[in-house]
C-alpha cells in the first residue's frame, strides 16, 4: 500500500475537513462552556482551545474526520447538513472523551504536540472531564430517541473494545480474529455510528443506515491498522505522539499480533522479547520494531488496511449507488487509510 503523503493530500478533502470544523466547533464550544469551571478547563485544554494557564490558545485539535463523516453521510442520502450538525458535534465529543481516557490508561505523555491533559491536570481530573464530554454528546442528540440509543450503544461497544485491548496485555497469545474484533469495537464502532447518525438525520431508511454502518466500521478498522503502524513507524513530528510507546509497554497491536503468529524465527524472537515484564528501553524498542517488520507484521497491516478500505467502499456503493453523492465519503475513506498522522 502506498503510504499517505501529506504533500499529496487531496485538497477537496482538506476543504471538507475545514468546512466541518468551521460548522461544528462553535456548537462544541457552546456545549463545553456549559460545564463546571474545573471540568471545563480540562476539556478546553484537551481540545486545544486554551493553554494550561487558561489563556486562549490555538493548538491542534485533530482532523475532525468523524464529524465530517456525519455531515458527508447526511448529504450522501439527500439530507441537509444543517440538520446533522448537532450529531456531528456529538460524535467529536465522544471521540475526545475516549482520547482523554486512553491517554490516562496508556500513560501517554503527549498528544497533538503538547502534554496530555492528565499530565497537566491529573489523571482523575482528565477522567472526569472525559465523562462530562460523553454526557454532553448525548445531550446534543437528545432531539431524536433513535440517535441517543445509537450513540449510547456505540459508547458501550467502544468501552468493550478498550477493555479487550487492555486485557490483551496480560495474555500470552491473541488471535488475529480477536485483534480485529477489538479494533472494530474500539475504533470502528464510532466511525460506523458517525455514518449512521448522518444517515438518520438525512432521512435514510434502515437498510441504507445498516450499509453506512458497515462502511464506517470497515474504514474504522483500517484507521486502527494505520494507527498501529504509525505507533511503530510514524514520525513524532507529524503524529504529535512518541513513537514506540506501544512496543515499550509490550502492547499487542495488530502488526505485533500478526508478527507473533507468523511462525517465523523473528516471531519466536519477538515472543521472547515480549515475555519480559519491564518496559523496553530504546534498544529494546528498536529490536522489537525490526522483528515485527521481519516477521511480516508491517506488510500484513498495510495490506489488510487496503482490503478493509475496499470492502468498505463496496458497502458504501450498496448504501448509495450514486458515485457523485458519495464522493466526499470516498475521499474521507482514502484519507483515513492513507494517512501519516
Amino acid at each position: 500500500m502506498t503510504p499517505y503523503v501529506k504533500d499529496r493530500e487531496d485538497h477537496g478533502t482538506t476543504a471538507v475537513l475545514g468546512r466541518t470544523r468551521a460548522a461544528v466547533e462553535p456548537l462544541m464550544r457552546t456545549a463545553v462552556r456549559s460545564l463546571p469551571g474545573g471540568v471545563r478547563a480540562v476539556a478546553e485544554y484537551h481540545l486545544g482551545w486554551r493553554d494550561r494557564a487558561g489563556a486562549p490558545a490555538a493548538a491542534g485539535a485533530g482532523k475532525t474526520i468523524r464529524p465530517a463523516l456525519v455531515l458527508a453521510a447526511a448529504r450522501a442520502v439527500g439530507g441537509r447538513e444543517e440538520e446533522a450538525l448537532g450529531a456531528a458535534a456529538a460524535v467529536e465529543l465522544v471521540h475526545n472523551f475516549t482520547l482523554l481516557h486512553d491517554d490516562v490508561i496508556d500513560r501517554d505523555p503527549t498528544r497533538r504536540h503538547r502534554a496530555t491533559a492528565w499530565r497537566v491536570f491529573g489523571s482523575s481530573e482528565a477522567i472526569v472531564a472525559g465523562d462530562a464530554m460523553a454526557a454532553l454528546a448525548v445531550r446534543m442528540v437528545a432531539d431524536r430517541t433513535e440517535a441517543v440509543a445509537r450513540l449510547s450503544d456505540c459508547v458501550i461497544e467502544l468501552c468493550e473494545g478498550q477493555y479487550e485491548d487492555c486485557s490483551f496485555e496480560t495474555r500470552t497469545t491473541v488471535a488475529l480474529t480477536e485483534a480485529m474484533a477489538m479494533a472494530e469495537a474500539k475504533t470502528g464502532a464510532l466511525l460506523g455510528a458517525a455514518c449512521v447518525l448522518g444517515g438518520l438525520y438525512g432521512g435514510a431508511p434502515p437498510a441504507v443506515t445498516v450499509a453506512l454502518d458497515a462502511f464506517g466500521r470497515g474504514i474504522g478498522v483500517g484507521f486502527q491498522l494505520i494507527d498501529d503502524l504509525l505507533g511503530i513507524w510514524g514520525d513524532p513530528e507529524i503524529t504529535g505522539k512518541p513513537v514506540g510507546a506501544d512496543l515499550a509497554a509490550r502492547k499487542k497491536s495488530m502488526p505485533v499480533v500478526a508478527a507473533l503468529l507468523s511462525g517465523t524465527e523473528a516471531a519466536a524472537e519477538l515472543a521472547d522479547l515480549y515475555a519480559g515484564a519491564r518496559p523496553l528501553g530504546a534498544a529494546g524498542i528498536a529490536r522489537a520494531t525490526a522483528l515485527v517488520e521481519r516477521a511480516g507484521g508491517r506488510d500484513w497491516a498495510q495490506y489488510e488496511a487496503s482490503v478493509r478500505a475496499a470492502r468498505a467502499l463496496e458497502c458504501l456503493a450498496e448504501a448509495v449507488p450514486d458515485p457523485a453523492a458519495t464522493a466526499e465519503l470516498v475521499s474521507l475513506c482514502e484519507l483515513i487509510t492513507r494517512r501519516e498522522a
